[in-house]
């Protein structure tokens, strides 16, 4: 038999009687002789697609709306699959994708969907799929202003996105309509699995994901592993249920003015996370009568509130790399790791979530707790002038406005009061005043320590750092001979061979953009946790971090190894130096010569590694894809890591045209 008898064994009774003609739409298009005789012929084809489509004609000539979205997987109208997604995060954004077509027909707009599903960093771990995520981003938003600009006759762009990637991806995407209004919809927050104790406590998305360390250091047991790895995602849609980079972004597309008031980190499902989408709508309504466009919005100004919220959050240091990319495609000044730093010694942390707490409250409880303009009314509150309220926001109104507002509104009143009445918990414990903050031992979340082993700069979760490590008068003191390993795989082969042992500095080389899209290297600070006294080791890596990662982890250090920065100039026994003031929020990482008894000074050490060679060890990963390559480059003529890896094309085209004429030349 042959294999198509087989194929179509399934064979339906009359499928053969397909007809070949139909009647079409009834009724007419709503033509003019204006449109006929003025208007591109693409704008009547697209009429008559949209009739085919069966919408109803006599409606074809109302304004569109373009909605933009990392929508994946199939889900039947009762929630079940029919194709899963990557994640969770993309699997009911249909949910509010129809909430928001819905608000736009009533008010006599022709919606438009489109999308681009995005990857899940979780899913990827420790495994080649990671070398496509951050260079994902920037295809992605590549790939939504190629859809946003195939319809000409759009209005206005609403994004509906929720996780690590295609959050950023889409609010990139969004500050590239210059002349558009727009308008971003957080796709919300998993729900936590409900605490039945000790033995089924209930672990999120990010705890889950050291299942495989526990277990193999028998902390727990094949049947709990077996358990809470099924009922960790308790709702089937939004971001991670910790402040990683998914929330992150939630909370920094609201500390924008993209989002509107109140809707990052929703719990996903329910009926106020479906009402954000239809507000959401209704804002970009809004805005199309009033004339605001995305330059109105995303500001200098709106730029730096959006850090000061991310401090406030303690957010993902991976925001570094995202909020100057957003930054780049509005057209306005990219934040500088100087500016960072200033920002986060004025700003101090004040919401207390998964993963650094000091109570690991879900951020969905944040949410009912108040959420972003809770956090903005007490910076408003404690620090005057901080947030510059006179930005335009995405509500059509100032920041300062939504604030006035929110202070007094039944919303805010009535989520406080579900979350004490549901949870037991007051607001107050999540969101907190400074003083509380304070007396809680909450401190101010990012470090950017610089050096001759970073003279671009360098980030550390310092609030995460382990407090046993940490001296009574605020420091992080680390000075030992480090271990240098040229890739993630080399250094988690030595942590499992008991190779690293508590006091070391460990050196990760090439992992940067160069050598594997800069990676998230959580499968390595999640294995340090399990090294015993694995809170005295160091690791210093020019990759990034999972927005769930905490310890004495320093990253994004620049420039990174294959770019020829020093850090690939280290070798086994040279001894480093390392420095955090967590009070201050001031750090250094140094080389500091190869005898621990007679250091040298930073100097004598920035100039021995300008002579050396990089490590002859570190190389592209064998695996690295090409389009992960072309994506390295690209962002490495665009100012690299600290730029937020953009394509800037007009660096890009003069360093193409250099390279021409210097080979012609050859």
């Amino acid at each position: 038999m042959s294999t198509l008898d087989s194929i179509y064994s399934d064979q339906l009774e009359g499928i053969y009687d397909s007809p070949t003609h139909a009647e079409g739409a009834k009724g007419e298009l709503p033509l003019t002789e204006e449109i006929l005789r003025t208007r591109p012929s693409g704008d009547m084809f697209g009429m008559t697609l949209n009739a085919g489509m069966g919408w109803e004609p006599s409606e074809l000539a109302n304004d569109g709306v373009m909605m933009i979205s990392t929508l994946a997987g199939i889900r039947s109208t009762d929630g079940s699959p029919k194709a899963l997604a990557l994640h969770t995060g993309g699997y009911e954004l249909g949910v509010q994708l129809e909430a928001a077509a819905e608000v736009l027909r009533e008010n006599h707009k022709l919606p438009y969907a489109t999308f681009v599903s995005d990857p899940c960093d979780g899913r990827t771990q420790g495994t080649i799929g990671m070398f496509d995520s951050l260079p994902y981003r920037n295809d992605a938003a590549v790939v939504f202003r190629r859809l946003i600009r195939s319809l000409p006759t759009r209005k206005g762009i609403l994004g509906v996105a929720s996780c690590d990637k295609g959050l950023p991806a889409t609010m990139m995407a969004l500050a590239s309509q210059h002349d558009y209004p727009v308008c971003l919809c957080p796709g919300g927050s998993t729900l936590m699995p409900v605490n039945h104790g000790k033995c089924d406590p209930g672990e999120d998305a990010g705890t889950i994901q050291t299942i495989g360390a526990r277990f193999a250091y028998n902390e727990i047991s094949l049947e709990y592993a077996r358990r809470q790895g099924c009922r960790a995602c308790a709702s089937a849609g939004g971001g991670c249920q910790f402040l990683g980079t998914a929330g992150t972004s939630q909370v920094v597309s609201e500390g924008l003015g993209l989002a509107i008031t109140h809707s990052a980190l929703a719990p996903s499902g329910t009926k106020i996370w479906e009402d954000v989408a239809r507000a959401s709508a209704r804002a970009l309504l809004t805005q199309m009568d009033k004339g605001i466009t995305a330059k109105d919005i995303i500001t200098e100004a709106s730029v730096r509130n959006a850090m000061i919220i991310h401090a406030a959050f303690g957010g993902s240091t991976n925001l570094l790399l995202h909020i100057p990319a957003i930054a780049f495609e509005a057209g306005v000044k990219r934040p500088t790791v100087d500016d960072w730093a200033e920002v986060n010694k004025a700003v101090p942390r004040l919401v207390s979530v998964m993963p650094i707490g000091p109570v690991h409250y879900p951020t969905s409880m944040a949410f009912m707790a108040g959420g972003v303009p809770e956090v903005m009314l007490i910076l408003r509150k404690y620090f005057p002038g901080l947030l510059d309220e006179s930005v335009m926001t995405a509500t059509g109104q100032t920041l300062g406005e939504n604030l006035d507002w929110w202070e007094n509104s039944e919303r805010r009143q009535l989520v406080r009061q579900h979350l004490k009445e549901t949870t037991g918990v007051d607001a107050d414990e999540i969101i907190k005043t400074p003083e509380a903050a304070k007396a809680a031992g909450m401190t101010s979340t990012v470090t950017f320590p610089k050096g001759n082993i970073a003279p671009e700069g360098s980030v550390v979760k310092s609030t995460a750092i382990d407090p046993r490590a940490i001296s009574e008068d605020g420091f992080y003191r680390h000075t030992a001979p480090c271990k240098v390993y040229p890739s993630e795989k080399a250094a988690m082969k030595a942590i499992k061979e008991h190779e690293v042992v508590p006091g070391d500095i460990m050196i990760v080389l090439g992992v940067g953009p160069k050598g594997t899209g800069m990676e998230e290297t959580y499968q390595l600070t999640s294995a340090l946790k399990k090294v015993p006294e694995g809170y005295k080791i160091a690791l210093i890596t020019d990759a990034r971090f999972s927005g769930v990662s905490t310890g004495a982890c320093f990253g994004h250090v620049g420039p990174e190894a294959l770019a020829g920065g020093p850090i690939g100039k280290l070798r086994d026994g040279d001894v480093v130096e390392i420095i955090v003031d967590t009070n201050a929020l001031e750090g250094s990482l140094n080389f500091i010569g190869t005898d621990p008894e007679n250091p040298i000074s930073y100097e004598e050490g920035a100039a021995i590694l300008a002579e050396r060679e990089t490590d002859p060890r570190v190389k592209e990963d064998d695996d690295l894809p090409d389009d992960t390559r072309l994506w390295a480059a690209l962002q490495d003529v665009s100012g690299g890591t600290w730029q937020g890896c953009v394509y800037d094309t007009d660096k890009i085209v003069e360093a193409i045209n250099a390279g021409k004429k210097a080979l012609a030349e050859n």
